[in-house]
C-alpha cells in the first residue's frame, strides 16, 4: 500500500515580493530549498497564515542567501509582500517505509535567513 506522508517544510518564511506578469509560481531561496530537501519544480502546498489561502503550485529556485519568497503569476493574488507561509512538499512511499520517514522540517530566521 501506497500512502502520502509529510516530505518538507518551511516553516513561517515572509514573502518578499510578488508578480503577477511572472511566469512561473513560489520562488524560493536556494539554501533554503537545500535546507528543506526540496527541488526545482517540485509540487507544493503553500499555506498562508495572514489570509488562510492554501494552494498548489510549483517552485522556482531563487538567489542563493538572498531570502527570496516570491508569488508570482496566479498565485501573487493569494500572498502579499509581509505575509507570512508555510510551504509543505509531500511523497508518495511504501506504508512500510513511511512509519521510519524522517521529514524535512526548517524554520528560517528574520530575512528568511536559516542563522
Amino acid at each position: 500500500m501506497l500512502i502520502e506522508i509529510l516530505k518538507s517544510k518551511i516553516h513561517h518564511v515572509k514573502v518578499t515580493c510578488s508578480d503577477i506578469s511572472y511566469i512561473g509560481s513560489i520562488t524560493i531561496d536556494e539554501d533554503l530549498m537545500d535546507a528543506a530537501n526540496l527541488i526545482e519544480n517540485e509540487k507544493v502546498q503553500v499555506l498562508n497564515l495572514n489570509n488562510g489561502e492554501r494552494i498548489e503550485t510549483y517552485v522556482i529556485k531563487g538567489e542563493r542567501g538572498s531570502g527570496i519568497i516570491g508569488m508570482n503569476g496566479p498565485a501573487a493574488r493569494k500572498a502579499l509582500p509581509g505575509d507570512i507561509l508555510i510551504i509543505i512538499s509531500y511523497a508518495t512511499m511504501e506504508f512500510e517505509i513511511a512509519k521510519s520517514y524522517v521529514p524535512s522540517i526548517i524554520f528560517p530566521k528574520e530575512g528568511n535567513k536559516l542563522e
